[in-house]
């Protein structure tokens, strides 16, 4: 055979690896095309319109409201902006958008589509239909148009002046309720050994992993902040609706016995109800809205809320307020856990280092935290409630709670200067627990066993594959005590009471904001922005300069992210790609809950106390 003639298996590696060399090649040229275009378009494009002289504001929530976007890294972020719709929609951005919508002239109505919202937690609800009530006190009108209306959407459909419903559609009010999934039964056939300690009644966060079902402690409580977050929103829905006291409760009770006549016209039922206003085909819909607001050729004339809020922000960015007054607001968003964590996940390490910043950074003289958390690790807690304590010592600090601020998310509250909470906030959940499950009669039955010697008693403490000894049991369960003890201190000392006083409130007992007010767990009820005004106050100013603290980009995550939210559009390359013709056929309450229990998953996954010792409220789920 020739010297220079490669033999079959050198060919044949050497044809893969021309083969992934030309594939590598052609994704860099892909990436470079893309990017090519998107720059092209963002220095030259035409995407980007003026703001019209007059418009109607499109609020169109989609996904879940969220505090604070989950983190991703730029680059994927980039690529999904081939989604029609983002999965998550910032608060803050609802509620800035229509604040500065009301005193703008050129905005003369407010249109709500609610038709990709998915929910997100009654408090989140509440602080967008807050901020309607200030919008229609400017005299503009509010319309609400939907093809269906689920719970969550229809709440913030009723501050509307007009609900317009598609014929073919209806309003589905259920009720609240919270269904949990309990696990004994199959750690009992995977024989599973799951030790459990905890410190607290009510702490019913373990009990998934030790029951079949709810414990009569668990029922007694979850029945009565459910019931109390059900008559909060039966209220302001009766009341923004101007509906007869109790007539949501009748319109879920009766709804299959009124169904019957109206051979199942959903529709028909929710205009008999008086719950929407006009049943509306869509062409019937915007000729409404063009007698509201004129129209062209392209439609009547409108602006959705991220353009109007990036135009507003733009424009108004060098009227911003640059003096030496300002008020800090840091959000705390997700499971607390150890170490340093981006976005969507509070991180021990992260979180302290924006309380660094924030001492270091001169112009602020107050800070507000608003937490949105069921909890998590307890050490990482401790960490965070250690740097707000040094924060406290140079300036005011507020709590302003979300949809949770329960059990390590009050832990991290409870030192506050004051504490704000909406009232359908959840709360309290003041407990511990730990769990380790062992693994020894599942290796076993696999015919896997563990021997060995140790120079103590407790040398296979530490080993899964071992059962945990009475003497080991009986630590862990003295460090839970000793954390459950710590809590009631720091609260108590935080609110002014005594621990004896505290434990009849706590051990685990979840509360509403409204409740908590009650029992003195939290100072005053209101939005966010009443927070950050008591953080002025308190400290003294007369006019301030709201400035969020954030995680700082580097540099590719700056330029991807800036890429990401211009004006650019790649959706119609990489719309053949989205998963949203596949969500799309699924009801969206199912999708929902699919979204929930894979983050429950997920939240489970990540959970990594050093000494597995947890503040966690697991059924502290906004319904």
């Amino acid at each position: 055979m020739s010297k220079d003639k490669p033999g079959l298996i050198r060919g044949f590696f050497s044809l893969i690896g021309k083969f992934f060399s030309a594939l590598r090649w052609l994704l860099n040229a892909v990436f470079m095309l893309i990017l090519l275009v998107i720059v092209i378009n963002l220095f030259f494009g035409g995407d980007a319109k003026p703001l019209p002289e007059k418009a109607a504001l499109r609020l169109i929530p989609s996904g879940v409201l969220v505090e604070q976007r989950s983190y991703t890294d730029p680059l994927t972020q980039l690529m999904e902006q081939s989604a029609a719709y983002d999965a998550e929609t910032p608060v803050r951005d609802l509620v800035d958008a229509i604040d500065a919508a009301s005193s703008d002239k050129r905005i003369t109505a407010l249109l709500l589509q609610l038709d990709y919202l998915n929910g997100g937690g009654l408090s989140k609800l509440e602080e967008v239909g807050k901020a309607l009530e200030r919008f229609k006190r400017s005299g503009k009108p509010v319309i609400a148009m939907g093809d269906n209306y689920t719970q969550d959407q229809y709440y913030l459909a009723s501050y509307a002046d007009e609900i317009h419903l598609n014929p073919m559609g209806g309003v589905m009010i259920t009720g609240f309720g919270y269904f949990g999934s309990y696990l004994k039964s199959a750690a009992d056939k995977l024989k599973i050994n799951i030790n459990v300690f905890r410190a607290g009644d009510f702490k019913s966060a373990v009990e998934p992993f030790t029951r079949d079902n709810m414990s009569a402690e668990a029922r007694q409580n979850t029945t009565a902040w459910l019931n109390e977050l059900w008559s909060l929103y039966t209220s302001e829905v009766e009341t923004t609706r101007k509906l007869d006291k109790g007539a949501i409760d009748h319109y879920v009770d009766t709804l299959y016995q009124d169904l019957v006549p109206l051979q199942g016209d959903l529709s028909r039922l929710a205009l008999e109800a008086g719950l929407v206003d006009q049943l509306s085909t869509r062409p019937v819909m915007a000729r409404r809205m063009a007698e509201l607001v004129g129209q062209n050729k392209d439609g009547f004339f409108n602006i959705d809320h991220k353009t109007y809020l990036a135009h507003h922000k733009l424009l108004n960015f060098d009227s911003q307020d640059k003096g030496d007054k300002a008020v800090g607001v840091i959000v705390a968003s997700g499971n607390i856990l150890d170490g340093d964590h981006p976005e969507g996940s509070i991180g021990g390490d992260s979180l302290s280092g924006l309380l660094q910043t924030a001492r270091k950074d001169k112009d602020l003289k107050a800070l507000v935290l608003r937490i949105d958390s069921p909890g998590g690790s307890a050490f990482a807690s401790e960490v965070i409630r250690n740097e707000l304590e040094e924060t406290r010592r140079l300036m005011p600090v507020i709590v302003s709670m979300g949809s949770m601020a329960a059990s390590g998310g009050y832990w991290i509250a409870a030192g506050a200067d004051e504490i704000w909470a909406m009232p359908s906030t959840i709360t309290g959940s003041i407990g511990v627990f730990g769990i380790v499950p062992t693994f020894e009669d599942s290796l076993a039955a696999l015919g896997i066993h563990s021997d060995g010697v140790g120079s103590t008693r407790l040398a296979d403490m530490n080993h899964l594959d071992r059962p945990l000894s009475d003497e080991a049991g009986a630590i862990i369960q003295l460090s839970v005590d000793n954390i459950y003890n710590r809590f009631l201190n720091l609260v108590a000392e935080g609110r002014d009471s005594t621990p004896q006083a505290i434990d009849k409130i706590a051990g685990g007992r979840i509360w509403t904001g409204r409740q908590a007010q009650e029992l003195g767990l939290v100072d005053k009820l209101g939005t966010l922005e009443n927070a950050i005004a008591a953080a002025g106050y308190r400290a003294g100013l007369k006019s301030w300069e709201v400035r969020y603290i954030e995680r700082p980009l580097n540099f590719q995550e700056q330029l991807l992210k800036q890429l990401a939210g211009s004006a650019v559009s790649i959706g119609n390359w990489l719309a053949p790609f989205s998963a949203d013709s596949l969500q799309s056929l699924l009801p969206a309450p199912l999708v929902q809950r699919a979204q929930r229990l894979t983050a429950e998953i997920q939240s489970l996954g990540k959970l990594n106390d050093p000494a597995g010792i947890y503040l966690q409220c697991f059924s502290c789920i906004q319904p």
